[in-house]
């Protein structure tokens, strides 16, 4: 894996910190800018107020739960790519989360091909890295 795959600006919300740690390495080895919530109403607010092309969320977290989070940022209009993680992978949970408005779900612990799989399925075509283009469109 020689050079970065990927560019762009991911939020991540996860509470723990050894996820965010393991999930905030494995982006930015991808080529993100990285930055970290721990719970689902800074989420919010960090994705309103940010210029985000994907938001990893963990759906089990403090104050408000990723579900919660993801539906209050869809009732905004939000349109930015949500990814929902979770360590309940149990029958009907994916349902649940594309009916909250996650665009996609990954299981924890994060499968690193399932996880760049899933991110070049919904990241903006301007995030993936050209090896000789660098097509910046920031109008």
């Amino acid at each position: 894996m020689a050079g970065h795959e990927f560019t762009g600006q991911v939020l991540v919300a996860e509470d723990s910190p050894t996820n965010q740690m393991l999930v905030k390495l494995l982006l930015e080895r991808m080529g993100f800018e990285v930055t970290i919530v721990e719970n689902g109403c800074q989420a919010v607010q960090k994705a309103l107020a940010g210029n985000f092309d994907l938001i990893l969320m963990d759906i089990q977290m403090p104050n408000m739960n990723g579900l919660e989070a993801t539906r209050a940022l869809r009732q905004e209009e939000f349109a930015t790519p949500i990814i929902a993680l979770t360590a309940n992978a149990m029958k009907g949970d994916r349902e649940k989360c594309l009916q909250a408005g996650c665009d996609d779900y990954l299981p924890k612990p994060i499968d690193v091909k399932q996880l760049t799989e899933i991110i070049r399925s919904h990241i903006p075509a301007s995030c993936v890295a050209a090896s000789e283009t660098a097509d910046t469109n920031n109008a």
